[in-house]
């Protein structure tokens, strides 16, 4: 959910940001009910495949956002990023009504994710 809110922030803003998405324990496939929940949405994520998510590829990042669990347990010693904590609920197994919440909350927290990063890099002078 959160990477097809982001890369949809990316593109309606113009940024040059890159999104890398993975979990730390990915479940094998999209649940009907998620892909359901982002259809509502207008995104098509039924292909999609969850995927976990490598120290190598953390230590790249300037962001880490977690859903549920500590940024401290997934990124490498000595990362210098920013991480934020969201502790969301797991939407599997969940009823389509839950998992509205949940991808409504997710797309508050992203949009306002990116107006924050926008501010401070138009602040810094680095947009």
């Amino acid at each position: 959910m959160a990477t097809a809110f982001a890369k949809r922030e990316v593109k309606e803003r113009n940024l040059d940001f890159d999104i890398i998405m993975g979990g730390t324990r990915p479940a094998k496939h999209v649940p009907p009910v998620g892909v359901k929940a982002m259809r509502e949405k207008g995104f098509e994520v039924a292909d999609k495949k969850p995927r976990k998510i490598s120290p190598s590829e953390l230590e790249e990042c300037g962001y880490v956002i977690t859903m549920g669990c500590s940024a401290e347990n997934v990124c490498p010693m000595g990362w210098g990023g920013e991480s934020r904590e969201w502790d969301l609920e797991d939407p599997k197994g969940k009823r389509l009504e839950t998992v509205r919440k949940i991808r409504d909350t997710v797309e508050q927290r992203v949009k306002a994710l990116f107006d924050g990063l926008v501010e401070k890099h138009v602040k810094e002078g680095s947009m």
